[in-house]
């Protein structure tokens, strides 16, 4: 397989390294090593992805606006084979070959507020160099992905249709989700009445997809599959719900689930240092709610997968799903306790 698809690129396995790469869920990745340069391998996945041409054709025209606009941005773009295709297409599924840049690492866990600040500065300045890209140029490559209406009609489906046994199990988690539906109203004024504006977005902002130096200076944002229209809440939200607490969403203690208002602080001034002329007056006045949008939503599909038998996620041990969703209200209960202090810190903030 490796064979076929490296050959169209002009590399042969007989004087190359092949391995595994990095520890994403979705698409398989290995390293590529060759005497004259490294390389990423990725095979996409097509059953998230349904259509991966799209995502090809949205890092062209991203790739293209940039080369044109803003050339000395670091955008990690798959390479051309022999033949000028950026998708392969084999029997074995979608392929694409990325450089590998060099001297840059990643990080799994968040320690320092630093790392934050550097995640968000970089998710923000993604943004900003395509603030002028028509977006509406973009394919949808993950549909009604962070579609938060959907979300709670997903929820509402999934307790019609649940056992008894699950229902009572998460009977106080199915009474926070509906006492907090304001969350989803707010979400639907939001687009119902266009308040804030469509942006390209990366959708997926963990800090594991962004590539730092070897001084830990952030370098470039990856992973850009789910970069399609959105808005800035999205990304931001992310960033509040994975970067916010030293616990991850697989803590099922949760007394050990907090928010670090420094890590809060450096998540504002990060995004804000790239993305603080650009932002409307409107968006500014979202920057707080990003983080009950994305914690609400995500504790929704864990506790709708529960609800669905865990037909989604799936479950790598009984009640593994219930687990989760406890885990991200209960991040969005501290969220909430501390919100007056944290729009304090907005508005006194200088970024």
């Amino acid at each position: 397989m490796h064979n076929q698809i490296l050959a169209q690129y002009g590399i042969h396995l007989s004087n190359s390294q092949i391995q595994l790469f990095g520890d994403g869920l979705i698409n398989k990745t290995w390293k590529i090593k060759t005497v004259t340069g490294n390389y990423i391998l990725q095979q996409v996945n097509a059953s998230v992805f349904k259509t991966p041409e799209d995502i090809d054709e949205n890092l062209t025209k991203l790739r293209l606006y940039l080369e044109k606009n803003n050339p000395g941005y670091l955008f990690i773009s798959p390479l051309p084979t022999q033949r000028g295709e950026s998708l392969v297409k084999t029997q074995d599924g979608y392929f694409r070959l990325f450089p590998f840049v060099e001297n840059s690492h990643s990080l799994n866990v968040l320690s320092q507020p630093e790392e934050a600040f550097e995640g968000a500065a970089q998710f923000g300045k993604f943004s900003r160099v395509l603030q002028d890209f028509d977006v509406s140029q973009l394919k949808i490559t993950l549909p009604d992905f962070h579609n938060l209406s959907l979300r709670y009609q997903q929820f509402n489906t999934a307790l019609k249709n649940a056992s008894e046994e699950r229902m009572a199990h998460s009977s106080d988690l199915i009474g926070f989700i509906q006492d907090h539906r304001h969350i989803v109203n707010t979400y639907e004024k939001i687009v119902s009445g266009n308040l804030i504006p469509v942006r390209v977005v990366h959708h997926d902002t963990k800090i594991n997809n962004v590539l730092l130096d070897q001084q830990n200076k952030g370098m470039c944002v990856i992973d850009l599959d789910t970069v399609m229209p959105g808005y800035f809440i999205s990304d931001v939200g992310d960033m509040m719900r994975t970067y916010l607490s030293s616990a991850n969403e697989e803590e099922t203690d949760l007394a050990q689930i907090n928010v670090r208002k420094d890590f809060f602080k450096a998540i504002y001034m990060g995004y804000m240092s790239e993305m603080g002329n650009v932002l409307t007056a409107e968006e500014q006045e979202y920057f707080i709610y990003s983080g009950k949008f994305l914690i609400y939503m995500q504790a929704i599909r864990f506790l709708t997968d529960y609800l669905s038998e865990d037909v989604y996620y799936g479950s790598r041990y009984p009640g593994h799903n219930l687990n989760r969703a406890a885990n991200q209200i209960r991040l969005l209960e501290c969220y909430l306790k501390m919100e007056d202090e944290l729009s304090t810190m907005v508005t006194t903030a200088r970024y």
